[in-house]
C-alpha cells in the first residue's frame, strides 16, 4: 500500500552547515506502490480524452505533413539540451544550432559555443532515446546508460544510494517539497517501472503518463531525473508506435504549465490501498494533466505542419516561376536532386554542397546545381560557414521552427497572449 513514511532527521556533522540550517525534527519520505500489480480504472471522461489525445497524435505522426515534424522534433530537443547544459539568459537559434550540428560532420564556423554544445546534447538525447525505443526490452542498466548519456559529468552514476529530495534546503529535508522512497526502495521500484514499460496493459498515452509519473516519484538519481522521466515519455510512445519519433512535444507543454504539472504529481501521491477510490482518484487526476498536455502538444505540432504544407506551395510557386522565366519545365523530375532536396528542407533546412551529395548520393556538381537553382530561386539563402564553403539554407524554416518554440513556451500557447516564460530564441524578425 502507497505510504508516508515518518522519518526524523538530523545532522551527522555541524561543522560545514549553517546556522540557519541546523536543524532537526520529523520529515515524511513517500512508498509508491508497484504499478505493475496496481489496478487502474478511469472514468468515461478519462477514456474519452485518452481516445481524443491518442487519435490527434496519430493522425500528426501518419499525416501528409510528419516528415517536417522530424526536423521540428530535432530542434524541440534544444530546449531539453538548453536545461541539460544549463546554459543561461536567450537561448542560441534554430539557426546557430543548426549549424552547428552541420559542424559534426563538416568543417564550418559561424555559431557560438553555446550552440556547440547545445547541439552535442541533441545528438546524445536522440541517439540515447533511439537506442532504448529500438530495444527488444528495457532494463533498469539501459535507463542508468541513458541518465549517463544526458549528464556525461555526473560524478554520482547508477542509482542513488542516499536520500534525495525536491525543494527546500540543501542542507535538511525539513522543508522540502516532496522526499522521494529511502535509497534502500529504488532498485526494486526501478525493476517495476521497467517490467511496466516492456508491457502494453494500457494505452500508449496511458502508459507514458504513468511511467513518468512513477520514475518522477522514485527519483532515482541524485540529479538529472526530470531530463531522464522526459525522455522516457518519448520511448514509450515510440516503442508502442504512436508516434515514430520524438515528434510530439508534450515535455515542454507540461514545462509550460509547469504549476498544473506540479499539481498533477502531487496528485499522483496518494496514501491508500492500490485497489481504493482515492487511489483511482489520484492516478486519474494526473491522467487529466498528462492528457491535456498530449492533446495541447498535437494541436501545437499539428500547426506547425500546416504552416509548413503552406510553405512548400509557396517554395513550388517560386521554383516553377523561376523555371518559367528560364523557358525551363516548371516542375522540375520527382527524382532529381532538386525536387529531393526542396522535400527534405523541413528537416535539414542547412545545407552544403559536401552535405547534399552525401544525403543524396549524386555527384558533386549536380548537387552544387540544385542548390544554385533553389537559391536563384529564392528558397534558399546563400552564407558562408568556412572558407570556400557555402552553406544553402532555408530561412523560412528557422522561422518558422523558432515561433513554434516561442509559442510552446507561452502559457496561452500564443505570444500576443501572453510572454515566454522560459529561454526562447528572440523573434527572426527582430
Amino acid at each position: 500500500m502507497a505510504r508516508w513514511l515518518e522519518s526524523v532527521w538530523e545532522h551527522s556533522d555541524l561543522s560545514m552547515v549553517p546556522r540557519a540550517d541546523r536543524l532537526f525534527g520529523p520529515y515524511r519520505q513517500y512508498e509508491p506502490d508497484l504499478i505493475t500489480s496496481r489496478p487502474l480504472s478511469t472514468s468515461l471522461e478519462g477514456n474519452r480524452a485518452a481516445t481524443v489525445a491518442e487519435r490527434a497524435v496519430r493522425e500528426l505522426a501518419t499525416g501528409p505533413g510528419a516528415q517536417a515534424l522530424e526536423g521540428l522534433s530535432r530542434f524541440l530537443l534544444r530546449s531539453e539540451a538548453i536545461a541539460s547544459s544549463l546554459i543561461e539568459g536567450i537561448a542560441p537559434s534554430p539557426q546557430q544550432v543548426a549549424l552547428a550540428e552541420l559542424a559534426q560532420d563538416e568543417d564550418v564556423r559561424g555559431f557560438s559555443d553555446q550552440a556547440r554544445l547545445v547541439a552535442n546534447n541533441i545528438t546524445v538525447l536522440r541517439r540515447a532515446g533511439e537506442d532504448l525505443a529500438s530495444a527488444d526490452s528495457i532494463t533498469v542498466e539501459d535507463i542508468e546508460a541513458l541518465h549517463r548519456a544526458l549528464l556525461p559529468d555526473e560524478s554520482h552514476s547508477g542509482l542513488r544510494r542516499v536520500q534525495n529530495r525536491i525543494g527546500g534546503s540543501n542542507w535538511h529535508p525539513l522543508s522540502a517539497d516532496f522526499v522521494p522512497p529511502p535509497p534502500e526502495l529504488v532498485p526494486s521500484l526501478m525493476a517495476d517501472l521497467v517490467e511496466y514499460m516492456n508491457g502494453s496493459a494500457h494505452a500508449p498515452l496511458v502508459q507514458a503518463s504513468i511511467v513518468h509519473a512513477q520514475f518522477e516519484t522514485i527519483h532515482p538519481f541524485t540529479d538529472g531525473n526530470g531530463r531522464v522521466g522526459r525522455a522516457l515519455i518519448h520511448t514509450v510512445l515510440t516503442r508502442r508506435g504512436l508516434t515514430p519519433s520524438a515528434i510530439l512535444p508534450v515535455s515542454l507543454v507540461l514545462a509550460t504549465s509547469r504549476n498544473r504539472y506540479v499539481e498533477g504529481l502531487t496528485a499522483y501521491r496518494y496514501a491508500a490501498s492500490p485497489d481504493s477510490s482515492a487511489a483511482a482518484a489520484a492516478v486519474t487526476s494526473w491522467l487529466e494533466v498528462f492528457l491535456q498536455a498530449a492533446t495541447v502538444a498535437a494541436e501545437q505540432a499539428g500547426q506547425f505542419v500546416g504552416q509548413v504544407v503552406e510553405l512548400r506551395a509557396e517554395w513550388e510557386a517560386k521554383l516553377a516561376e523561376h523555371r518559367a522565366a528560364q523557358g525551363r519545365r516548371e516542375t522540375p523530375r520527382a527524382d532529381s536532386a532538386t525536387s529531393r532536396i526542396l522535400r527534405s528542407l523541413p528537416e535539414v533546412p542547412i545545407l552544403t554542397t559536401r552535405t547534399a551529395q552525401r544525403r543524396l548520393e549524386v555527384s558533386f556538381p549536380a548537387a552544387r546545381a540544385a542548390l544554385e537553382e533553389l537559391a536563384d530561386a529564392g528558397i534558399l539563402a546563400r552564407r558562408s560557414v568556412e572558407r570556400g564553403t557555402t552553406g544553402y539554407t532555408a530561412t523560412d524554416i528557422f522561422s518558422l521552427v523558432t515561433h513554434a518554440e516561442r509559442r510552446l513556451a507561452s502559457t496561452r500557447w500564443d505570444t500576443r497572449a501572453s510572454a515566454p516564460n522560459r529561454p526562447v530564441p528572440v523573434p527572426p524578425d527582430l
